[in-house]
């Protein structure tokens, strides 16, 4: 097994966390980044789709001025143009 080196502090908090769960540290470190490994999958896949998204939008010519926005945003929230 590959040992990895914690800062005392996160050592504390992995020990701490995996006391909670009834888990040894090891167990606990791996379950935590499992959880955190999906959601990031899962986060990166979004962002690529809403870029998709964006980018079909402006080939087919759904966009509108940033000046439009920007002006509608102060009205909206009453900042001084």
């Amino acid at each position: 097994m590959d040992t990895i080196q914690l800062k005392p502090e996160r050592r504390a908090q992995l020990e701490e966390y995996a006391h909670r769960r009834g888990q040894d540290p090891a167990s606990a470190l791996d379950d935590a980044v499992a959880v955190y490994l999906e959601w990031e999958r899962q986060d990166f896949a979004e962002a690529v789709e809403g870029i998709r998204c964006g980018y079909e939008d402006v080939k087919a010519g759904r966009t509108r001025p940033a000046a439009e926005l920007f002006a509608r945003l102060r009205r909206k929230h009453g900042i001084p143009g």
